[in-house]
């Protein structure tokens, strides 16, 4: 049974493409240069945000949920769910990317502190986890516009490996975290 399937799509509204796709490339170049310089800037605000590591896997692990969710309701060709948890993932993503550069802007890095078997399993999730979330993150912006805009082709043809990446993305986040819970001090 089909709920609320769309009959037909409003025409591309490529002049909004545009505009959203410039606003895109705008996001991920100042989200690149922010995380380049959580790194090597830290601020003494008097606060401690050291709950913010639990927050932030949760918000990725609903960000997960939401993807899964969307995906479901797309397959059953329930594009207005699709668009409203689709919509849920990309905020609930801005607010992941908002804690968690107040955290690493404010608080000093935890490295992993096991020396077994674990370290190098945590390592790679880590690794493919920073790599994936970098590479993906314009497309994600990119994906996003393509279905805002009507665009539906491309967004299809996006969505296919976009999708993957970031629920791989959403995943790996929290699982790191659970590996490296015992670390924080």
């Amino acid at each position: 049974m089909q709920t609320n399937p769309v009959k037909s799509y409003p025409k591309p509204d490529l002049d909004k493409a545009r505009y959203l796709d410039r606003m895109a490339a705008l996001i991920t170049g100042v989200v690149f240069i922010t995380v380049g310089l959580m790194r090597r800037i830290k601020f003494d605000t008097g606060v401690d945000f050291d709950f913010l590591p639990p927050v932030i896997a949760v918000l990725n692990t609903l960000v997960a949920v939401s993807l899964i969710v969307a995906v479901y309701h797309v397959r059953r060709k329930d594009i207005i769910n699709h668009r409203k948890y689709i919509s849920v993932a990309m905020v609930l993503s801005a607010l992941f990317q908002v804690c968690y550069v107040v955290y690493h802007f404010t608080t000093p890095e935890t490295t992993y502190c096991r020396q077994d078997w674990t370290r190098g399993l945590y390592y790679a999730l880590l690794i493919s986890h920073i790599i994936l979330a970098g590479i993906s993150l314009p497309f994600i912006l990119f994906t996003f516009v393509r279905g805002y805009t009507y665009q539906v082709k491309a967004h299809t043809r996006l969505a296919r490996w976009v999708f993957p990446i970031w629920l791989y993305v959403a995943v790996s986040g929290p699982l790191c975290y659970l590996m490296l819970k015992p670390c924080y001090i």
